[in-house]
């Protein structure tokens, strides 16, 4: 097992009826700024549950955060957060309103260019605090330190983390989910998934216990994210999956073990270039990054086929192509097709997306830095 320090500062508040608790977790006597995107928390009572939770209190808003926030629109938060003294975000809604909220943190005491805490990856000094009132389970953005931020201008999509952008509090109450459409469940579930996955396919470092969490995280996906789509108000399975989609992200499984993330990296820059949603391009990505990744990963992916798809039977060569097999029927039964072609998406950006990825130096990627120019246009091949 390798070193680490793990630390999560985020107080999490689960289960049905906590949007009440926002007074107590609330700091008392500062204005807050309340951020969320296109308007559906007025639509399932969200936006009422919050404002009755915080009347009386010194409260500002700023609605319309897109999936994929733009630095653009955030930029406008920014202004106004910075013109009226805004001394607390709160973020309510999905993992693109708590990662812009994120970057609004970070960006309104920055002195500089803002986009330099993105693009350049420069570490902020102080950020607003925040907390978070969790409607979409996926990103597990609400315990940890990490956001993503599109820039439209120039169409890049890219993550960046700081200690200092872990939410408060994160209040996670599964009825909020209940009026989520299929898709957006089933991103939910994908994205949880192949969090999981980055940073448990990768190859052995003598870490039976986060295996075992990483292991238990993907079975349990498995099983109840059919029933998040078969029983849209099932408060069980919406609760599993919440509570998945937090763990596979919040810093535990992959303490200590090596991180892959190409399939992050390279579903980045399908989305900029081409609007998929993130989940979407990581169920295109991810099964045939494992086909060409199948030597290097040999070990874990026969380890995963028998404990996590219960494989047993066959050569390793079988089981473990067996086991990407399943996770491709996985992601398509959850409706998320696995091929770009789905999407009418051709392959004239391919060696773009690879260009981009070098020139930005994040080439090779992967847990062994061996996945080179080449392997990514091998994958985005097979991906068509």
């Amino acid at each position: 097992m390798q070193n680490f320090t793990y630390h999560n500062p985020t107080r999490i508040l689960f289960g049905a009826g906590q949007i009440g608790s926002l007074r107590r977790e609330v700091p008392q006597g500062v204005r807050i700024l309340l951020t969320y995107g296109g308007g559906s928390i007025k639509a399932n009572g969200v936006y009422d549950q919050v404002k009755k939770a915080l009347a009386g209190f010194d409260l500002l808003e700023f609605g319309g955060i897109e999936p994929n926030p733009t630095f653009e629109y955030l930029m406008k938060g920014v202004e106004l957060a910075r013109q009226e003294k805004v001394e607390f975000l709160l973020a309510v809604g999905g993992g693109s309103v708590v990662d812009g909220t994120k970057f609004m943190a970070a960006a309104v005491p920055y002195q500089g260019n803002e986009w330099d805490l993105v693009g350049r990856h420069i570490a902020p000094r102080s950020a607003l605090p925040l907390g978070a009132v969790l409607t979409l389970p996926a990103t597990g953005t609400e315990s940890n330190g990490n956001a993503v931020v599109t820039r439209a201008a120039t169409r890049e999509k890219i993550a960046f983390s700081s200690p200092l952008l872990f939410p408060r509090f994160s209040i996670l109450d599964p009825e909020t989910t209940f009026t989520l459409s299929s898709r957006q469940v089933a991103n939910g579930v994908v994205d949880a998934f192949v969090h999981t996955l980055e940073q448990y396919l990768t190859y052995p470092a003598d870490a039976p216990l986060q295996d075992r969490f990483a292991e238990s995280i993907l079975r349990t996906l498995i099983e109840e994210g059919p029933r998040t789509l078969a029983d849209p108000t099932d408060y069980n399975a919406r609760a599993n999956v919440m509570w998945c989609a937090t763990q596979a992200l919040n810093g535990l499984i992959g303490a200590g073990v090596p991180h892959d993330w190409a399939t992050h990296a390279i579903g980045h820059e399908l989305t900029a270039f081409h609007g998929l949603d993130h989940a979407q391009t990581l169920a295109i990505v991810l099964p045939n990054l494992l086909w060409v990744q199948r030597t290097p990963k040999r070990e874990k992916l026969v380890q995963y086929a028998e404990r996590v798809w219960e494989i047993r039977q066959g050569t390793e060569a079988v089981r473990l192509e067996k086991g990407i097999i399943a996770t491709r029927a996985f992601f398509e039964a959850m409706g998320n097709p696995t091929h770009l072609s789905a999407y009418a998406v051709g392959e004239e950006r391919f060696p773009e997306i690879a260009e981009r990825l070098e020139a930005r130096k994040a080439l090779p990627l992967g847990e062994r830095k061996d996945i080179t120019r080449e392997k990514v246009l091998e994958i985005l091949a097979l991906a068509r």
